[in-house]
């Protein structure tokens, strides 16, 4: 036998049952992740985010921004906390009084010292396999956002953009939303 065939696949019900201890846990293919909570400059980019999308969506009755922690259901085997996710009015049935039942529009994780492979490669596997239509990695310490969009073929990557390069970030599913990468790494 191999050893993969010991080892132990969580559930959705396992899930529930791990300690509320201020780290993030997450199941990615009934593999337990878990991290530290985020750091400061984490937190400042993802309270600049919430806040620019937030009023946005809000302003125009598009939908929802939930900030992490909020339980994205994908399957039995996978459950996530992106830090930010938009459900939009259309598809605002996946979300129950507990958690996302779904694949949300929106999945926005910043990457962490700790999560640069999980979130580039893992979760970006991940929500492609989910169906997720738009996945945005944020990078505090490169001051980069690489948005990746869904087609036929999967994934590609739509944009790469950079605070050097005075970039503005825009995505087709929250249209007029200009957000200057100034805004997201002040």
């Amino acid at each position: 036998m191999s050893p993969q065939a010991h080892k132990v696949k969580f559930t959705y019900e396992d899930y529930l049952l791990f300690p509320d201890d201020g780290k993030r846990h997450e199941l990615i293919d009934g593999e337990h992740f878990m991290t530290p909570a985020p750091s400061t400059k984490h937190q400042k980019v993802s309270s600049n985010l919430h806040r620019i999308i937030s009023y946005f969506v809000y302003e125009k009755n598009l939908g929802i921004l939930f900030p992490a922690p909020t339980d994205v259901v994908l399957s039995d085997q996978d459950v996530v906390e992106p830090d930010l996710l938009f459900v939009s009015s259309a598809r605002s049935s996946i979300i129950t009084e507990k958690n996302i039942q779904g694949a949300p529009d929106l999945a926005v994780e910043i990457i962490s010292e700790n999560t640069r492979k999980t979130d580039e490669i893992i979760k970006r596997k991940l929500y492609e396999r989910h169906g997720i239509p738009e996945y945005w990695i944020v990078d505090p310490e490169l001051e980069t956002v690489k948005v990746y969009r869904m087609t036929g073929q999967g994934y590609t990557r739509a944009a790469e953009l950079s605070l050097e390069s005075n970039n503005t970030l825009t995505t087709p599913l929250l249209p007029d939303l200009r957000i200057p990468l100034s805004e997201i790494f002040k």
